[in-house]
């Protein structure tokens, strides 16, 4: 019991019931932790930051107006999907002019080459095996150096000419 209560029963104060009374904290009475206002809090982070106020209460107010993090996690992923989108149309180029480069290699290969009496087809077989070997070989150092033949060809030459 407080003592105004304590004093107050010592009086002769009684519960008109006759039990006794049992201390109950109000519920409006302050908390013990100290509530300092914001100017306050403001001064108090500012001395610990070794800053100006003026730079703390911008830097609050600038990450109070930002978009939420919500925001900028779904812009983050809309520029990654933009990127992941560029890539896929250099790549769908890319494949088109390498499907493009073997089929006219082909038909030109094709219109070129004669077929080979029986006897000379053994020859023929045996240079194509050290043509193709060599042909591997100069295909490991092309890739291994740059530029690649896709960067050489311009992406901006248009179907007509300009």
């Amino acid at each position: 019991m407080s003592a105004d209560a304590a004093g107050a029963a010592d009086i002769g104060d009684e519960d008109p019931t006759g039990s006794e009374r049992r201390h109950q904290p109000e519920l409006n009475r302050a908390a013990p932790v100290e509530k300092r206002a914001p100017i306050e809090m403001l001064a108090a982070h500012a001395a610990r930051r070794d800053q100006s106020r003026t730079l703390i209460a911008e830097a609050a107010i600038a990450s109070f107006l930002s978009p939420d993090a919500a925001e900028r996690q779904q812009a983050a992923t809309t520029k990654r999907l933009d990127q992941l989108d560029r890539r896929m149309t250099r790549m769908e180029r890319d494949v088109g002019i390498s499907v493009e480069m073997l089929a006219v290699f082909v038909r030109f290969w094709l219109t070129t080459n004669l077929p080979l009496p029986g006897p000379a087809q053994a020859a023929a077989r045996a240079q194509a095996g050290e043509r193709y070997d060599a042909f591997v070989a100069a295909l490991g150092r092309r890739l291994a150096k740059n530029p690649k033949l896709r960067q050489e060809i311009s992406e901006d030459i248009p179907g007509d000419p300009v």
